[in-house]
């Protein structure tokens, strides 16, 4: 995808803060970033609980229209307001730029824990399934709410879409194998279309990459007993919002997994896991799933060298250094563990 520039070498890229710890993680990636050189132009604008302080609206128009500039963003976590008739702000950005495919990757990040060198990417189909939510109640008696019913919408040109673009992306990173994970020994339809699509692709990739499928409750158990088996793992959207957070699990949780949101209009970065507005303020937040987010960025804009820099700073403090934030089992604040980077970044260079 190609990236606007400013003048000779800037990208601009929206900087969405967000709510709780986000403005707190997102300055401490701001200064890694400068750290490294990384030549983007950053426009913040609000989202969240903080788009609703400036305009009434969790996802403002200004912020709309600068990720619709930029074409690129980088976002901390966003908090939806519970009623008042607000849309998930995540969704509404998938849906507004055809975010079609959700990338999460988990990699061992603090060696010795229950599961080691795991090395997994899981890639999500975002705008399809369950997730379309046609829902609607029929009542029975004096009960409104008696019987919910839900229709999951996946179409051959959309599966074929994530399918194409796991099997690139696996390419692209050296990948040995994609695995199809579906349910279509029971919802035969609805990702029986998924499925065999996925399997219409697979013979175009026919000796580079391998393929096999799995069904999602199998796989749920096989990702505990023996991770190590997989390699990509693509599925529809339902699916893959559960089994993203099970491999996170693998590597110590959301703190460690970063997420990318690929669309042809627009690509936005964020971590995934929440605001945490229990620690916010207090100056011990980690920010390593925004960090390895914001690789994933420079990767994606071609920032390939800046981006293995950050991810080879990251193992070295945590695991030469040993500065940790507490979550990790360490006693590093937010800008202890940031100034740390910078320093080795420094050395590095």
């Amino acid at each position: 995808m190609s990236t606007p520039t400013h003048g000779s070498n800037k990208i601009p890229c929206t900087l969405i803060p967000g709510d709780g710890i986000g403005p707190e993680i997102v300055e401490a990636v701001i200064q890694v970033l400068d750290a490294l050189g990384a030549p983007f132009e950053w426009d913040r604008q609000a989202g969240g609980m903080a788009g609703i302080a400036v305009g009434g609206d969790p996802l403002p128009y200004a912020t709309l229209d600068s990720i619709r500039r930029n074409k690129l963003a980088l976002k901390g976590p966003l908090t939806t307001p519970v009623g008042g008739g607000f849309r998930s702000v995540n969704v509404r950005m998938r849906e507004e730029f055809q975010l079609y495919a959700n990338l999460r990757p988990a990699h061992t990040l603090v060696p010795g824990g229950r599961y080691d060198n795991i090395d997994l990417i899981l890639v999500r189909e975002n705008l399809e399934g369950l997730y379309v939510a046609f829902e609607h109640y029929i009542p029975v008696g004096d009960d409104p709410h008696a019987v919910a019913i839900s229709s999951g919408v996946n179409t051959r040109s959309g599966a074929e879409r994530i399918v194409r673009y796991a099997f690139e992306h696996a390419l692209q990173q050296g990948r040995k194998k994609v695995t199809l994970v579906h349910k279509a020994n029971v919802l035969k339809a609805l990702t029986g279309v998924f499925l065999e699509a996925g399997k219409h692709i697979a013979k175009e990739y026919e000796g580079r990459i391998e393929c096999d499928d799995r069904i999602v409750d199998a796989c749920a158990m096989q990702l505990v007993l023996n991770p190590w088996q997989f390699d990509v793992i693509v599925t529809t959207n339902l699916f893959g919002d559960i089994l993203s957070d099970l491999i996170a699990g693998l590597v110590g949780g959301l703190g460690a997994a970063p997420g990318a949101n690929i669309g042809e209009k627009a690509a936005i970065f964020e971590a995934v896991h929440g605001s945490a507005p229990d620690i916010a303020g207090k100056g011990i937040a980690n920010p390593t799933a925004l960090l390895l987010a914001a690789g994933l960025m420079m990767d994606h804009v071609g920032l390939t060298d800046q981006a293995r820099a950050l991810r080879k700073a990251i193992d070295g403090v945590l695991n030469t250094d040993k500065v940790r934030t507490g979550d990790l089992g360490g006693k590093a604040s937010t800008s202890e563990y940031a100034n740390a980077l910078v320093h080795r970044i420094g050395s590095a260079g």
